[in-house]
């Protein structure tokens, strides 16, 4: 079968992150400005592209202080590097609906390989549009440090305030270009 392009409904995902907070609990939150571009065949998705682009300022922890300092130079200095980016490099199989997707992330101006376990959830007919819809999720995990992402306080109790390991989810909705 074809490659098909499909583009990422942003009503209907959600790119979410965690890290561990003063060592005892987590911090969450999401980006909610983003797109994506995937060309797949949905039969067998090894052979697809996949190109992410995010809006670093879009970065939403429910709490506007902490949003600011995190757009601010101590972490992703947002006025400089406006995007983060990952561009799949490489795409294995793992079983029927598992896939290990290696691909580019660039973060300000460092540029890692992260392994990505994306699960494909399906395709479906939107009742409304009657377009071709698939659906992913996935998981990964990396250090923040190695982007560049360092600020960190000491706490009292022994250990950092911010964690090193940052653990992203998403939950795509994508629908067939038309």
């Amino acid at each position: 079968m074809a490659k098909t392009t499909y583009n990422v409904d942003t009503v209907h995902s959600e790119l979410g992150f965690q890290i561990k907070h003063m060592m005892i609990s987590k911090a969450k939150g999401a980006f909610n400005d983003f797109e994506a571009v995937i060309e797949a065949d949905v039969d067998d998705l090894s052979d697809s592209t996949v190109e992410l682009t995010i809006d670093a300022a879009s970065i939403d922890t429910r709490n506007k202080d902490r949003d600011d300092h995190l757009r601010s130079g101590d972490f992703f200095e947002v006025e400089k590097y406006p995007k983060i980016t990952f561009k799949a490099t490489d795409i294995k199989k793992k079983s029927d609906n598992l896939y290990d997707v290696t691909g580019d992330l660039t973060i300000k101006d460092t540029t890692k390989p992260v392994s990505v376990d994306v699960t494909f959830e399906g395709q479906s007919k939107d009742p409304m549009s009657g377009n071709t819809v698939a659906g992913f999720s996935g998981t990964a995990k990396f250090s923040r440090k190695e982007f560049g992402l360092t600020w960190n306080a000491a706490v009292e109790t022994g250990g950092v305030l911010v964690g090193d390991e940052v653990k992203v989810n998403f939950e795509i909705e994508a629908h067939k270009a038309e």
